[in-house]
């Protein structure tokens, strides 16, 4: 037999990989805009196990998973309770008897990699505190429409680098992008993190620099990136960020730093006003809602690659 893959961080692909997951979301989008996908999943399911809520991870999925002719089953925060009602690992061998395929979008990082452990089938990180490996494959699939590649790109990620910076650092870099985050002090990139795209750097040709001046790292970027100042769970937190974070807000001063054909973008949900003014987000420059489909387009490619190829 075969050994399972799964899909759990993007650190855990090798630049080709990357780029064929990539290759295949572009060819599958081009098949779906020119009628619809072969039904390549006919008679595959996949249940996907939410302990956050979310607009664009279910539908994205639910979506790939009805084109590509298979079928998703919602599990919410009230059905299974991962780790309370029921533990991870016993969760992992019930659905893996029922499924092709567990998608998860949870609070703890460990939660994806127990359920990968403990499954017989592939699962998916569909957002832990650690990464967020789905939304930067849809974020690389939208820059690559864009600016037809990564390598020597500079890309300004603002604000508080989380788990969605840490994955779209990995892949940028990984692609020979170079990579500048912007954040207040104690809000940079994790230093494991950091270690690793700087290892992706040397072997790719980008570079990963880390500033506190949210001005001077966006001079020339062709590409600037924000998220919410606060994530899911830290809601306690949100009114000592809104005090240091607004330096680093992505509006029409800091785009104006920025090439003039800089493309802004944002994972959504946006917090406008606060990390995104309405100016930038509903201007030429954004690419929001690209980024928004192409979650669709890049969840495919994973699942037919952890399902067919």
């Amino acid at each position: 037999m075969a050994q399972k893959k799964d899909f759990l961080t993007i650190a855990e692909l090798s630049p080709a990989e990357l780029s064929d997951i990539l290759e295949l979301a572009l060819r599958l989008k081009r098949e779906w805009k020119s009628g619809g996908n072969p039904p390549m999943l006919k008679n595959k399911a996949m249940a996907m196990v939410f302990t956050k809520p979310s607009l664009r991870t279910r539908m994205s999925f639910e979506m790939a998973m009805f084109d590509l002719g298979g079928k998703a089953m919602y599990i919410g925060p009230d059905e299974v309770q991962l780790g309370k009602r029921e533990s991870v690992p016993d969760v992992a061998r019930v659905l893996s008897r029922y499924v092709d395929l567990i998608m998860a979008r949870v609070f703890e990082h460990q939660d994806v990699v127990t359920l990968a452990q403990y499954a017989s089938v592939p699962v998916i990180n569909g957002l832990s505190d650690h990464e967020h490996p789905c939304q930067a494959l849809a974020d690389l699939l939208t820059i690559l429409e864009r600016k037809g590649s990564l390598k020597g790109l500079q890309l300004t990620y603002l604000g508080d680098a989380n788990n969605v910076a840490n994955s779209l650092v990995y892949g940028a870099v990984m692609l020979g992008a170079h990579v500048t985050v912007a954040a207040p002090r104690g809000y940079g990139l994790w230093d494991e993190v950091a270690v690793h795209a700087q290892r992706f750097a040397v072997a790719s040709g980008g570079s990963v620099t880390q500033v506190e001046d949210a001005r001077a790292g966006v001079e020339s970027a062709d590409v600037l990136y924000t998220d919410a100042w606060y994530s899911m769970g830290q809601e306690s937190e949100a009114a000592k960020r809104a005090a240091i974070f607004p330096p680093y807000q992505m509006n029409r001063a800091l785009m104006d730093l920025a090439r003039p054909d800089a493309i802004a973008m944002h994972c959504l949900p946006a917090h406008r006003g606060q990390e995104i003014t309405d100016d930038v987000a509903d201007s030429p420059q954004s690419v929001l809602w690209d980024q928004a489909e192409n979650r669709l387009h890049a969840q495919k490619a994973v699942l037919v690659k952890l399902l067919v190829h």
